[in-house]
């Protein structure tokens, strides 16, 4: 099967985020309930590796997804999130990842599955990132659409109610929403969730 999807502009897009973070701000919340920034990025560590594995075919036996925990967060993060984002996206490239049965965190299901599960992950929770540390954010319009592909048929058939480790309840919006935010009110976000943090100013550079 040719891959209908490269994972690798979102997973640049998320690694780029994290530069610009600095450790002061790993306590902050996040639009994710329950998670403060650094237990997010741990689990987007965790995610990458489940999703690069789901793609190789190569899962430890007995394996599952282990709760996420900020202090589990290695002290080189922000070197080794986007080399296991970078190897997630290379995985996904080949066209062999998407035939098949698979496994992601304890959990079978198909190849084709698993990649639109792997974007979703990724698109969603670089939004995450980004609005809890008030950063910028847009993804790929055809990124979106293939995640609206996938998200909007689980959600319509739980009738917007919690999909159990993937969504809370779907956040009801306005006809004409845009989107990237109707993605993000489908799992179980607000897409006008404000963050706790504020940047530190730049400095202007010298002249």
């Amino acid at each position: 099967m040719t891959p209908t999807i490269d994972h690798g502009p979102a997973a640049r897009r998320l690694a780029g985020l994290l530069a610009a973070i600095p450790d002061s701000a790993l306590a902050v919340p996040t639009p994710c309930a329950d998670m403060d920034l650094a237990t997010l990025l741990d689990h987007v560590h965790g995610l990458a590796d489940a999703f690069t594995r789901a793609a190789t075919k190569d899962w430890p036996e007995g394996s599952s997804a282990p709760d996420s925990d900020g202090s589990r967060l290695p002290a080189d993060w922000r070197a080794r999130i986007p080399a296991a984002l970078d190897g997630l996206a290379a995985a996904w490239r080949d066209p062999a990842a998407w035939e098949g049965m698979t496994e992601a965190g304890g959990v079978e299901l198909p190849g084709e599955a698993a990649g639109h599960v792997a974007l979703n992950e990724i698109v969603v929770h670089g939004w995450d990132v980004a609005r809890a540390t008030g950063q910028p954010y847009e993804a790929g319009t055809d990124e979106v659409e293939a995640c609206l592909a996938f998200v909007g048929p689980a959600v319509e058939e739980s009738g917007g109610a919690a999909i159990e480790g993937l969504f809370g309840p779907a956040v009801p919006v306005p006809d004409g929403t845009a989107p990237l935010d109707r993605l993000i009110a489908m799992t179980g976000r607000d897409p006008s969730w404000t963050p706790a943090y504020t940047p530190p100013a730049r400095r202007a550079p010298a002249t």
